[in-house]
């Protein structure tokens, strides 16, 4: 049996899946695109602000779910050019602390309403 997060404060599932999943003291966060949860829509801006809006989607997860991003052991980054790649490392290095979590970053075909960027995590509860 699944044991799922919902942040009402992130924004609403743009498909059949839950913002993250527990299993055991690991939670598995469903990647986030920058959508602004106030009105639906991808935030405007360059790859950085985009990448900073992703973050504050997923930290809403984290915090519904009693972690912070201290607890973030992995991440994946998805990106639609890696020519945007500085930009988004320079937003990734801003929300964590050292030593950094574990991460992979991708370039992809195209993201979900035309993100440039999308992240997903994977936390662990002490």
């Amino acid at each position: 049996m699944r044991k799922t997060v919902t942040s009402p404060r992130g924004p609403a599932a743009v498909g059949p899946y839950s913002h993250a999943v527990w299993a055991g003291k690991q939670l598995y966060l469903s990647g986030q695109t920058p959508i602004d949860p106030a009105t639906g829509k991808l935030v405007e801006g360059d790859v950085h602000a985009q990448t900073l809006r992703a973050f504050m989607n997923l930290e809403a997860v984290l915090k519904d779910a009693g972690l912070t991003m201290a607890h973030v052991i992995k991440c994946n980054v998805y990106l639609t050019d890696m020519a945007d790649f500085a930009q988004m490392n320079a937003a990734y290095e801003s929300r964590f602390e050292r030593p950094f979590p574990a991460r992979t970053t991708v370039a992809v075909a195209g993201l979900p309403l035309g993100a440039r960027v999308e992240v997903e995590m994977i936390a662990r509860r002490s």
